[in-house]
């Protein structure tokens, strides 16, 4: 019988949607799984075969722990928000909505195809208004918070209101803005609302504030850093420039310290723990400050780690958008400023961190006054200074920096001996318990724990300065100037923002006409006509409405991509029939038997973006007493990535001709890429298909082999529809199957590693499936047999059960699919096909074919899904040898075998072994001079 792949996985594809096969319960006896992948944003251009190596991973997991008898949730939704779609809207005029879901059909067909057991009935979609009325919800809950240090996490925002209300702020121990002025109850008490409101927006969890962003004009929004690549944006190569809006941000400094505590608590990969440590970034220092001469009142605070260093400070460094930039900016030194500032603008953060080589600077002619010396130093900007770390200030120590030494060497600033002039007296170095540094381990920071100990504390005791703990971690973004997001909740009153009653909820983003900006700059809801708040009626409302009494206008900026994705794996705890009820983000009950998710996989690009994002909304919600624990993975891995395979062809320069590969030597040419399906095994390239596929080559000379082939080179690259170098997983499962597709992407490598794709290789997959089937086949006729198995055949299978068992455990799938292959030749070999047998080999091998061992589990007459079979057990008992196969020598050269029992003594050994006819055939009638015998190794006869 023929392995006819297409009609087998189709019918097992109908028969898990039909039976909704892998949905899981909320209310089982069973231990609980929570397996998850990191969510797909739904591209016009579908998946390729590299998208679905995570998910193949996870779903051979979360049906080998429904085998290992789990209650296992293993969910899908989509990430659906987004600036593609918004740009695909711009260009075509067709509503986000509308390419999304079309997208979304694709990418469920392909998902559906390769066999996932997915349960698809708790389906997320982030741009559907039934899920982001609870990230709106969520936004509010954030709105109405503050970081109380004292109880180290988020309070009620009345609960500060109260403390106000009573004392003032002196004694409030928050998070909050660094600018904050004291005031006293009565003070508070007599404050008009608006002067309450605008201080409360200081302490709260999510506030406006003037920020710095990457502003790209051409998308007519800000992006994140990770969406900039080289100055540009990453969506269209657009230029990007650094400019101060008036922007939504979320407070996760106030979770810096929890975050990285929290890291010592899961099991993530450590590369990516380091890589959130480091973006985090906690130092121990001093604020200092510096104030500006000639300027009475204006100073310049810097966070320094090396406070024992300050006698060396002989300059100043702000970054080039340091609000004192323009106050201290001399008449002299105004235009060459400007011209840096503006020049800076159009570098992101993301590059200036990254260049370390360039050395480039201002000279503002404004001077700063040394703390300890009275010195005048100058004031410099550099945009290795950034305006989001630290405080966007630098005290330049030449002597003691390599970076602060180049930039002086470069622009002629003298470069002090740190020990020159320093008038404190040896008896000043002494702290509160008495010890004692000397001038040369204070100033060298030799002894740096003590030295900086004792430089805090003379900082402290001179009053310009104080100790304390910094973060790198900046306080995140929260608004995007674009259409395809979640709307906000919020409406203005008097300038001040507005939440809306959470029962009025989902805000529901408006019909547009424009996905562009405004011609006057605002965002693409600025286009909005109807987007007004009625606050009597608690409807949305046309803009003529408007007469700031009852009607108000609401936000135009949309939430960002991370919004959704921060919360999304508590959403799936709720069933398909509480999601319809909608009642809440997830109940309490479901949130309490699935926790947390226990296995999640996805890239680690992710790292200080959604991973992090989502890290604290799950501290924020625990706080609040919504989620009952603080960390909401277990387990991360990452996967690797699946390289593709790009073919180019070359173009002579300045002429238009194209050139076999082989004969580019000591020319001048141009690589370019060109689709890899006109390419066939052998790299000859299809040059009509070429031609048709680009038409400003249909005159151009080919010059091609001798034999008049045309051949390309390779090259491993990323794989990408940009290059040309994608490999649809649709017709790898047509020719195929998504069974082979399965088992090689497992088979391509450890699932951490990035390996090459090459579909040549999936073949000896294929041969191996269709073997498997044969096992069960004689001829056309199914046969398999009720007869005990063999000693062998039960070694085979059991050392198997072994292996695939150690290999999921330990997430090295890529092991099991050769121990799959050594045990179905093998099986083959012994003509193996008992029942006994077979039927545990197909429950170790669903979790990797699941199609095609549903398929032969029917066959042996089951009529429940093998999905629900316990994992076959191992017993070891089968891999202990009770014999063993003697090598016969004589004088050392090995003559014959002889199978023994194990069990036998050296002279019960000897005795059969000189009794056998083809010893007696060797020795001819000689008697040996010794028999050497080493029990279960060899036996030596000598003589």
């Amino acid at each position: 019988m023929q392995y006819n792949h297409q009609e087998i996985e189709k019918k097992w594809q109908k028969f898990w949607a039909e039976n909704q096969t892998f949905k899981a319960s909320n209310n089982s006896e069973k231990p609980k799984y929570y397996v998850l992948d990191m969510f797909p944003y739904p591209s016009g251009a579908g998946l390729h075969v590299g998208h679905p190596l995570g998910y193949i991973a996870s779903d051979i997991y979360a049906r080998y722990k429904r085998h290992k008898g789990f209650n296992v949730l293993h969910p899908q939704g989509y990430d659906s928000f987004g600036l593609p779609a918004e740009q695909y809207a711009i260009q075509t005029g067709q509503h986000p909505a509308k390419t999304t879901e079309e997208n979304i059909k694709t990418y469920r067909r392909q998902l559906d195809q390769i066999g996932f057991s997915f349960d698809w009935s708790r389906e997320v979609r982030t741009s559907s208004p039934e899920y982001y009325k609870w990230t709106q919800w969520i936004f509010i809950q954030l709105f109405n918070s503050w970081y109380n240090k004292d109880s180290d996490k988020a309070e009620d925002i009345s609960t500060l209101i109260s403390i106000f209300e009573k004392e003032g702020n002196a004694n409030v121990n928050a998070v909050s803005d660094e600018d904050i002025i004291p005031f006293s109850s009565d003070d508070w008490n007599g404050f008009s609302s608006t002067k309450q409101q605008e201080i409360l927006l200081q302490y709260r969890l999510t506030f406006l504030s003037d920020t710095e962003v990457n502003w790209c004009p051409a998308l007519g929004t800000v992006l994140a850093n990770d969406e900039i690549v080289n100055g540009v944006s990453e969506r269209g190569g657009h230029p990007v420039v650094r400019k101060k809006m008036t922007q939504w941000s979320m407070r996760i400094s106030a979770y810096a310290q929890r975050l990285l505590d929290g890291l010592q608590t899961i099991d993530w990969p450590q590369p990516l723990k380091d890589s959130q440590t480091n973006w985090i970034g906690r130092s121990q220092g001093a604020m200092v400050s510096f104030t500006v001469d000639g300027f009475e009142g204006e100073k310049i605070d810097v966070f320094t780690t090396r406070p024992d260093t300050i006698f060396g400070v002989s300059f100043m460094t702000l970054a080039p958008e340091h609000e004192l930039v323009s106050k201290i900016t001399t008449e002299a030194q105004k235009a060459e400023v400007e011209a840096y500032v503006e020049a800076t603008a159009k570098r992101s953060e993301r590059d200036r961190m990254a260049d370390v080589k360039t050395i480039s600077g201002a000279f503002t002619g404004a001077y700063a006054i040394h703390p300890f010396s009275g010195e005048k130093v100058q004031i410099w900007i550099g945009d290795y200074v950034l305006a989001s770390y630290g405080t966007g200030a630098v005290m330049a120590v030449p002597c003691g920096d390599q970076r602060d030494y180049d930039f002086a060497k470069h622009f002629g600033i003298p470069i002090p001996n740190i020990f020159e002039n320093v008038d404190i007296s040896e008896e000043a170095h002494t702290d509160k318990e008495g010890t004692v540094i000397a001038n040369s381990d204070f100033l060298s920071g030799l002894k740096y724990k003590k030295a900086l100990k004792l430089a805090i504390y003379e900082i402290e005791k001179r009053g310009f300065g104080y100790g304390k703990t910094n973060y790198r971690l900046r306080d995140a973004v929260f608004s995007r100037q674009r259409y395809w997001g979640e709307p906000f909740p919020v409406y203005y009153k008097d300038g001040m923002p507005q939440m809306i009653d959470a029962k009025h909820l989902p805000i529901v983003l408006p019909e547009v006409e424009k996905y562009l900006p405004t011609e006057d700059g605002k965002p693409p809801l600025g286009n909005a006509e109807v987007w007004a708040w009625d606050t009597v009626n608690n409807k949305v409302v046309h803009n003529s409405e408007i007469n700031n009494i009852t009607v108000w206008p609401l936000e135009l900026n949309t939430m960002p991509g991370w919004a959704g994705s921060s919360w999304y794996f508590n959403r799936y705890m709720q069933s398909e029939e509480e999601q319809k009820e909608n009642t809440v983000f997830a109940s309490k009950e479901n949130l309490e038997y699935w926790k947390e998710v226990d296995l999640y996989i996805g890239g680690s690009e992710h790292a200080t973006g959604h991973l992090l994002y989502a890290r604290f909304w799950q501290k924020f919600l625990f706080d609040k007493g919504l989620v009952p624990v603080d960390e909401f993975a277990k387990k991360l891995i990452n996967q690797g990535m699946i390289l593709g395979t790009s073919a180019f062809v070359f173009r002579v320069e300045g002429e238009n001709k194209l050139i076999t590969s082989s004969k580019t030597s000591n020319l001048k040419v141009q690589p370019i890429h060109t689709d890899v399906s006109f390419v066939n095994a052998s790299d000859e390239l299809d040059i009509e298909a070429f031609k048709n596929w680009r038409p400003e080559f249909k005159d151009a000379e080919f010059i091609t082999e001798e034999d008049g082939t045309f051949k390309v080179s390779r090259e491993v690259e990323k794989m990408s529809k940009s290059k040309y170098n994608v490999v649809n997983p649709d017709l790898i499962c047509e020719e195929y199957g998504a069974d082979a597709l399965r088992l090689f992407e497992m088979f391509l490598g450890p699932l951490e590693q990035t390996k090459p794709w090459k579909t040549s290789g999936i073949s000896g997959v294929y041969s191996f499936l269709k073997k498997l089937y044969k096992l069960f086949y004689n001829g056309e006729n199914f046969e398999v047999s009720e007869a005990t198995a063999t000693k062998d055949e039960l070694k085979t299978l059991h050392k198997t059960i072994k292996k695939v068992e150690e290999d999921i455990e330990n997430f090295s799938f890529n092991t099991s699919v050769s121990t799959f292959m050594i045990a179905v030749n093998e099986l083959t070999t012994q003509k193996c096909n008992k029942r006994e047998i077979l039927e545990p080999l197909l429950v170790l091998l669903s979790p990797y074919a699941p199609h095609i061992t549903e398929e032969l589990w029917s066959q042996l007459g089951h009529t429940t899904s093998i999905s629900k079979v316990p994992f076959p057990k191992f017993d070891g008992k089968h891999l202990v040898e009770s014999t063993k196969n003697y090598p016969i020598s004589f004088n050392g050269k090995m003559r014959f075998t002889l199978e023994l029992s194990l069990d036998l003594s050296k002279e019960e050994i000897e005795k059969i072994v000189m009794a056998h006819e083809k010893t007696q055939a060797q020795l001819q009638g000689r008697t040996p001079k010794k028999v050497i015998i080493v029990p279960g190794k060899i036996v030596n006869i000598v003589g």
